[in-house]
């Protein structure tokens, strides 16, 4: 078939069924000179290559996009990442983001919550509420989305550790909103490996927390079909220092280890697959982002049609969320990150993204206050509603420069899994430290171009000026950690704490077993078992990771 015909048979079949079940937004695709734009473009002269690495949005293998009319049907999700404090200044700050215009809620847990430790807990102290939201107990959650009907929002939860005990107090505070579980949309993020690799939030070893995520999996399948029930993420990987070729490398190469675990616990691929989701880094190289994310589109697709011999389309398809790098963000002269952020949020939307996260100006020195979070916002909407980059699929598709870079990072990031596969998958490259080292070496090499100026950043090692000390940043207030310690306390006098025993009994028997442990946890945290009381449990039987240095 040729590139024309099968353009025909997309605009008739796949595009014109979508626009007739979803129909495009209201909107006036024409330039400014009154020319009709068209939904997609494709070469003028035929193309050997064309139909096997580009093809058509909506079908495999998905280089030019996971749905058929992509931003022509509706734009990205427009989230901010928000939490700080308490759950009711988080609340708050929700609420604000609502009303400005936010489609979707993106939450951040503090550093106790996301390792499973109660705000009282020793290894809490003075960390509670500093990079995100405390949460301890099912009281916190419900404080947290009070007057957020969670049935008409989406909401994604970086979580990876602890995602099953924050998935089930949001499944509880949803039933008790009146929304059953079958009703949910959202995104937990859920990807332990990556912690291992460049972040460190873990709790249990790998194999353990392998199975948490299966048992998510399964779950959630039989539970919570709309959910997302991992966000296998390359942010944290790029963000720790490697290269755009090592994101996606490393990243899918996580993928494929989750695929794996998930069909050696049984479960069909095409059954879990349809809800895995992404999670990338929009950096400040814009046309190698928009390359990035093309290849990795076609590398997943390619993954799962051939090694995993899937046979549903959605379980073909790389969705994925962005956010744009705070790696980059720089100190001195903050405003310069607003451009910044413009840049990469292009890289995105040109890119392809199915959500979006954009960073505000001052992360760079402190959590961010309400007027640079609405400016983060606004240069979403002002790319959706202005700059005409979502008007029709793929605009850089065919681009000389652009197609030679998909197919070198698709090339490179392909002989990066290969290699990880000849050290016995991605949970052994790990523990081998191949991964970490890749990485370190990546960081390093950039690092020694900066100091010599080879990298320009502007501000920092070029263009500096003289600036007075940054002032009206926004603090957590140290007295946080007792509010929260005193809420612990009062849940603890009300509960049921008999009740409470037993089903942290049943959690401990459960992960004896190969059972799944989802509705035992969700049971704990109805009875308001606190997030530290089920990970203690847990950690009984798993045991603690203890991290190998590589230098």
């Amino acid at each position: 078939m040729t590139v024309k015909e099968t353009f025909e048979n997309w605009k008739a079949g796949s595009y014109g069924k979508a626009v007739a079940k979803f129909p495009e937004r209201k909107q006036r695709f024409k330039t400014s000179y009154g020319e009709t734009v068209e939904p997609l473009y494709i070469p003028e002269n035929e193309d050997e290559k064309y139909l096997e690495t580009r093809g058509v949005p909506g079908e495999y293998p998905f280089t030019r996009g996971v749905q058929p009319t992509m931003y022509r049907g509706r734009f990205w999700t427009m989230r901010q990442y928000a939490g700080f404090g308490t759950a009711e200044e988080s609340n708050k700050r929700y609420k604000y983001l609502l009303g400005n215009g936010q489609t979707g809620l993106s939450v951040a847990f503090d550093l106790p919550t996301q390792i499973g430790y109660d705000s009282d807990h020793p290894m809490s102290d003075g960390e509670v509420g500093k990079v995100g939201v405390a949460i301890d107990s099912l009281k916190d959650m419900e404080i947290l989305f009070d007057g957020i009907p969670l049935g008409d929002v989406s909401t994604s939860m970086t979580i990876n550790g602890t995602a099953s005990v924050l998935l089930s107090m949001y499944i509880a505070v949803a039933e008790k909103q009146g929304f059953s579980a079958d009703k949910l949309t959202g995104t937990i993020q859920n990807d332990i490996l990556k912690e291992y690799i460049a972040r460190g939030t873990y709790r249990f070893p790998p194999k353990p927390s392998m199975r948490l995520i299966t048992d998510i999996f399964a779950f959630c399948a039989q539970n919570v079909p709309k959910w997302n029930t991992i966000s296998i993420s390359g942010y944290h990987i790029r963000e720790a220092g490697s290269n755009a070729v090592q994101e996606v490398a490393f990243t899918l190469a996580d993928g494929i280890a989750y695929v794996e675990a998930a069909i050696k616990a049984g479960l069909d691929v095409d059954v879990f697959a349809p809800r895995l989701s992404f999670f990338f880094n929009a950096n400040n190289n814009l046309l190698e982002e928009v390359a990035k994310f093309r290849a990795a589109r076609r590398l997943w697709a390619e993954i799962m049609k051939h090694r995993f011999n899937s046979k549903s389309a959605k379980s073909q398809m790389l969705r994925f969320h962005t956010q744009t790098a705070g790696c980059t963000l720089t100190a001195q002269q903050p405003d310069n990150n607003i451009v910044r952020v413009a840049i990469q949020t292009l890289a995105a939307v040109l890119g392809g993204t199915q959500s979006l996260h954009t960073n505000s100006r001052d992360e760079a020195l402190a959590l961010p206050t309400e007027d640079s979070v609405r400016i983060a916002l606004r240069t979403q909407q002002i790319v959706a509603y202005e700059s005409g980059v979502a008007d029709t699929i793929d605009p850089l598709a065919g681009s000389y420069y652009i197609e030679a870079l998909t197919d070198s990072i698709y090339e490179k990031a392909k002989g990066y899994i290969a290699r990880i596969d000849e050290l016995g998958g991605m949970v052994e490259a790990i523990e081998k430290g191949f991964v970490q080292q890749e990485i370190q070496d990546s960081a390093y090499h950039y690092q020694l171009e900066v100091e010599s100026g080879e990298q320009v950043v502007v501000g920092v090692n070029k263009f500096q000026i003289k600036e007075p000390a940054p002032a009206n940043l926004l603090k957590v207030d140290p007295s946080i950690q007792v509010a929260q310690i005193a809420k612990i306390k009062a849940v603890k006098e009300a509960r049921d704490n008999d009740a409470v025993k037993r089903h942290l009994a049943i959690i401990k028997a459960t992960a004896q077993t190969s059972d799944n442990l989802m509705p035992k946890i969700l049971d704990a945290v109805k009875q308001y078992a606190t997030l530290g009381e089920i990970a203690g449990t847990l950690e009984e039987v798993f045991g603690v990771h203890k991290e190998s240095v590589v230098l």
